[in-house]
């Protein structure tokens, strides 16, 4: 057997004419631990790092073609949860060689009649015998057929995932994930079901029992995938397809895999895997006398069915797909906890530390704390962060800012509270649908516009003039009424849930400085931060830790919002109105850039990076 694996070729393989930063030693660091025998490395690289270049250096000591038998996994994969770090890797001439597949939804037919519409409901699908012509030219078959015979494919996670067990993406020598710290919350979304009237297409015909446990949650499972499995073959049997049949049977198609692999999890007794199930409240209407397993009863609303630590679902998804694996992330906090999460042995794992190279004072954290943002507290402090953003805003008339909302109620009442204070004509807010379109519009922007986001604290890349100060408004705790959180916090895990939050922190400072010679400022406004980096400080980075002990609280001018509208370029209405009390009444909306029908680039921008990794369709 031939070997797997060559890290001699680590910088041969390294595809950017010079090192920067730490890049040299990384890669000595990588080639020692592949060397010693381990089967995962994990890279710990922050922020300005180069981990996609890091990435490309690991797949390309991937074992050839020429150097293997024919029954050995050869190739590598890159893949990463980010639809964003995707297109960023697309647009990268360094990476050209990755060669990027996406979703069917994310290519247009090419056929005449057709060069609106979606692969995944172009004549191929809905018709069946269809024999398509123009197959050989159609983009995604094009682009699949070229990333499954080269060295590299690149995808997303989700796409990697959803083509576990598939012929055409089989396993390969080497895997790397890049952003991997959310591996495991990855995967326990991914593997969890989601039954209610927007994912059961025939949901309105069901009487759905209320579930008292996980074995009647299992029972009902059984037979939903029953019902499915009928529909669905009443739906084969007919010779065309309307593009809403063709979703309907491509959803059950989804619906029947779920049911069945919880099914058969549950039921395996050396599964380590725990199932929780939240149901909700009946839909109006749900009123009939009997549920569709046969029993009377008073019926149950949707349900939500979710795994915990889903390791089994990882080995299936992850693990057998490759010999080798380089997990990158700034923010992989602490290597045992994040192995048992994933179900590695940290035995056969190593980690690699790469150090910062952005001097600390370019990105320091100041405290500007006015108090607790949780919900006992959040009314009488909200109004005193609105006025320390003012504050802010006069401390940085001409740049730009972004402010952590955490949630949309927290950015609708700073949003009222800054127009309010007559600083409205600086402030953008953007609404759950046109999130990117929005930001996008922000960042080509020219004033010093401040926008407050939600969600936006990964993933995001505001380098130079882009934003020069930000705010985080909320430490970022997950929601304890979520049944994942609270079983995890019922055992104790308590480092778990600082960890977690303390994740999500590091990941927001990163966004407003991204190379050695960028600088940007960040402000903590929830004392509850401060608190959070007491109880998670053994889990901090050595570089993360500097930013915290130099923190400073700074003197701010005194409050005036006349003063912290200079420099504002937005525009009113003419009835004086201001852009974020119009966004804020009507919400923001939603602008697709114009491509031709035949474009196979990344997916439009309006469309929220979270509900573009659902849309794989893998097959």
């Amino acid at each position: 057997m031939s070997q797997t694996v060559n890290p001699d070729r680590l910088f041969e393989a390294f595809p950017a004419p010079s090192y920067r930063g730490n890049q040299e030693q990384a890669l000595r660091d990588i080639r020692e631990a592949f060397a010693a025998g381990n089967d995962v490395v994990l890279v710990r690289a922050p922020t300005g790092s180069g981990k996609s270049l890091l990435a490309r250096a690991v797949a390309g000591c991937a074992r050839t073609v020429e150097d293997a038998d024919p029954s050995e996994a050869t190739g590598a994969y890159y893949t990463t949860p980010q639809v964003s770090q995707l297109d960023d890797v697309a647009a990268d001439d360094l990476l050209a060689d990755l060669n990027v597949i996406r979703g069917k939804s994310n290519y247009t037919c090419i056929l005449p009649e057709e060069r609106t519409t979606p692969v995944n409901q172009a004549p191929c699908v809905r018709e069946r015998g269809y024999d398509c012509s123009v197959k050989h030219r159609c983009p995604y078959f094009s682009d699949r057929a070229i990333a499954s015979n080269r060295e590299i494919a690149a995808m997303t996670l989700a796409y990697f995932m959803q083509t576990a067990g598939s012929e055409v993406f089989r396993k390969r020598d080497v895997v790397v994930i890049d952003e991997a710290h959310g591996l495991a919350e990855w995967a326990e979304m991914y593997a969890t079901i989601q039954l209610g009237p927007r994912t059961v297409p025939f949901w309105d015909d069901l009487r759905v029992p209320q579930i008292d446990g996980i074995e009647r949650a299992v029972r009902y499972a059984e037979n939903l995938e029953q019902t499915c499995t009928r529909r669905k073959d009443d739906l084969l049997a007919q010779e065309s397809l309307s593009p809403r049949e063709v979703r309907e049977r491509d959803r059950l198609q989804e619906l029947i895999g779920e049911l069945d692999w919880f099914v058969s999890d549950y039921r395996d007794p050396q599964s380590p895997t725990t199932w929780l199930v939240d149901q909700s409240e009946p839909h109006a209407g749900d009123t009939g006398d009997e549920t569709d397993d046969g029993t009377d009863e008073t019926p149950g609303g949707p349900l939500t069915i979710k795994p915990m630590n889903p390791e089994k679902y990882l080995a299936h998804t992850v693990w057998d797909r490759g010999n080798k694996f380089a997990l990158l992330s700034a923010t992989i906090l602490n290597k045992a906890a994040f192995c048992r999460q994933v179900g590695l042995d940290p035995e056969a794992v190593a980690l690699v530390d790469v150090g910062h190279t952005f001097p600390v004072e370019n990105r320091p954290l100041y405290d500007v704390t006015q108090g607790k943002m949780t919900y006992k507290h959040r009314d009488e402090t909200t109004p005193d962060i609105a006025r320390t953003i003012v504050r802010l805003m006069q401390r940085h008339p001409d740049e730009k800012g972004l402010i952590h909302a955490h949630s949309y109620n927290i950015q609708e009442r700073l949003a009222e509270l800054l127009c309010d204070f007559g600083v409205g004509d600086r402030i953008r807010v953007h609404d759950r649908d046109g999130r990117d379109a929005d930001l996008e519009e922000w960042k080509a922007s020219d004033g010093p516009d401040v926008f407050l986001s939600v969600k936006m604290e990964e993933a995001l890349d505001l380098k130079g003039d882009l934003c020069r100060w930000q705010v985080l408004c909320k430490a970022p705790y997950l929601n304890t009424g979520d049944s994942r959180v609270a079983h995890r916090l019922e055992e104790g895990q308590w480092a778990w849930y600082y960890r977690t939050a303390l994740r999500t922190i590091i990941q927001a400072c990163g966004r407003v400085v991204r190379a050695p010679d960028d600088h940007g400022a960040t402000y903590l406004a929830d004392s509850s931060l401060l608190d959070l980096f007491d109880r998670a400080r053994t889990d901090m980075p050595d570089w993360f830790s500097a930013q915290v002990d130099r923190m400073t609280r700074p003197d701010l001018p005194a409050f005036d919002p006349q003063a912290a509208r200079a420099g504002s370029g937005a525009e009113r209405s003419t009835d004086g109105e201001t852009n974020a009390h119009r966004r804020g009444r009507s919400g923001s909306r939603s602008r697709r850039s114009d491509r031709s029908p035949n474009s196979t680039s990344s997916p439009s921008s309006s469309s929220s990076p979270l509900a573009d990794v659902w849309e794989t369709d893998g097959s």
